[in-house]
């Protein structure tokens, strides 16, 4: 099992020496096999928890579990991608995906069949001895998510990875991570500022409040799905387009609105 549970988590920073909280009794579980997604104003912590869950930054306090155990550093349960594509430059893509493997020391022949698996299911064929910057940035994407996947992990970090892509390429990416989901599932903790991303992407959706950081509330976007069968259509312009889709989506933007419109007042 590879749940994600925080437990009554804050987070203080210091600042010229005075102590500021960036979450405050934050109260969480991503179940095994879930995709969360967590939205919430700019500054509120959202890139802070998936820290947390990743290992780079401890709670204050209360604590993070992944899979029933504390976190207390990175560990190869766990992957991140972040929005920057971060790809070694001097590597093709092949190389890019397998660096992971190498640094385990697996066999090289199984190195080759995980690799090139995992190439064909992000649609890479064709790209294996293609460099970084020879490909478009939502090519470099598929990249840095197959680093992650080819690792097998359980727990799957997503840090706004779709942020720095141009709108079209985004939708693009989102079909495909709908996609692999459903073929290759995996505990997923994603963080994004995209409202419709969000109710496209995931099963439930976190909303937080301003600075510090809390869980407003959560909506349950898989029972809305199944029950409109969302999954009857391919495309993410037409899943936007439903009744269902657009209720939840202004329902979350009201609820972030309210947390703008508080913090000016």
């Amino acid at each position: 099992m590879s749940a994600i549970v925080f437990d009554n988590v804050g987070r203080r920073f210091e600042r010229n020496g005075q102590s500021f909280p960036a979450l405050e009794e934050v109260s969480l579980t991503v179940a095994d096999k879930e995709f969360v997604a967590l939205v919430g104003p700019s500054g509120c912590g959202k890139t802070t928890c998936l820290r947390m869950a990743a290992g780079f930054e401890m709670p204050s306090s209360g604590r993070v579990l992944v899979g029933g155990v504390p976190v207390h550093g990175p560990g190869p349960d766990r992957a991140v991608v972040f929005q920057q594509f971060a790809l070694f430059p001097w590597k093709n893509v092949t190389d890019n995906i397998a660096f992971g493997l190498r640094n385990k020391g697996m066999l090289a022949a199984e190195r080759q069949d995980r690799v090139a698996g995992i190439i064909k299911l992000m649609g890479l064929e064709g790209y294996e001895t293609a460099f970084p910057h020879q490909l478009s940035g939502g090519m470099q994407q598929r990249v840095a998510i197959a680093r992650a996947y080819v690792l097998e992990p359980e727990v799957l970090l997503m840090d706004e990875p779709f942020g720095a892509l141009d709108a079209q390429t985004r939708i693009v990416m989102q079909e495909e991570l709908v996609r692999i989901a459903r073929i290759n599932p995996r505990t997923v903790l994603f963080i994004t500022h995209a409202v419709e991303e969000a109710v496209y992407l995931a099963d439930r959706v976190a909303v937080m409040t301003r600075r510090p950081g809390r869980i407003k509330e959560i909506l349950d976007v898989r029972s809305v799905r199944e029950a409109e069968d969302w999954h009857r259509h391919t495309r993410v312009e037409d899943v936007m387009d439903l009744e269902s889709f657009v209720h939840l989506r202004t329902h979350i933007w009201r609820s972030l609105r309210e947390e703008k419109v508080d913090a000016e007042h």
